[in-house]
């Protein structure tokens, strides 16, 4: 069995329900069949913490696949498909009024880290009804960014990072852990074919 691993995110400021646990859940509910063993947690929104965790999750259970779901807070129902976490420029502050040391996530890390996972064949080749999937090669330099950056560093670039908008009645939990389902599959696949 082959695990693979979903992260989403605690609340942030007016999100007390955020979007990107709520899919995580549906997805862990549905399941990936059988030989794909799924495991899920939720991060705080702190750089510090979240990266204590990805950190652990690599060290220790050393998946095939690490997903992070992230909320992005666009007005427009839009998935958005993460190529790359970036190291530097972490100026924001998280949830508890800190921003990383040197704004960075790993001094001396590379500038960029691309996945391992081809996003632009994964969005040529997906579609997901009633929402639309766009590519993107900027996370944001947020928690997000900075959690994708950290797993990559540690996973050899075998993560990857999908933004999906804030609820709504059109996007509901069910709908995004229905769409994040589509989605991974076609990333495990790509998995597939680089394995052999």
């Amino acid at each position: 069995n082959h695990l693979s691993f979903f992260s989403g995110f605690g609340p942030f400021r007016q999100y007390l329900v955020n979007s990107s646990w709520e899919a995580v859940k549906e997805l862990s509910e549905r399941g990936l069949g059988e030989n794909i063993d799924l495991q899920i947690m939720q991060l705080p929104v702190v750089y510090q913490k979240a990266k204590e965790q990805v950190c652990k999750i690599w060290t220790t259970l050393q998946p095939l696949l690490a997903v992070h779901v992230g909320l992005a807070s666009s007005t427009t129902a839009l998935i958005i498909l993460e190529q790359c976490g970036k190291n530097k420029g972490y100026q924001e502050r998280d949830a508890c009024g800190f921003h990383p040391e040197g704004a960075c996530c790993v001094l001396d890390g590379p500038e960029k880290i691309e996945s391992t996972i081809n996003m632009k064949t994964l969005w040529k080749n997906i579609s997901v009804e009633g929402i639309d999937i766009i590519l993107s090669r900027d996370a944001g330099r947020y928690i997000c960014d900075y959690t994708y950056y950290t797993s990559l560093y540690y996973g050899n670039g075998r993560a990857a990072f999908i933004h999906v908008p804030p609820l709504s009645e059109s996007v509901t939990a069910e709908f995004l852990g229905k769409a994040l389902h589509t989605i991974i599959l076609a990333m495990l696949e790509q998995c597939g074919e680089q394995r052999e």
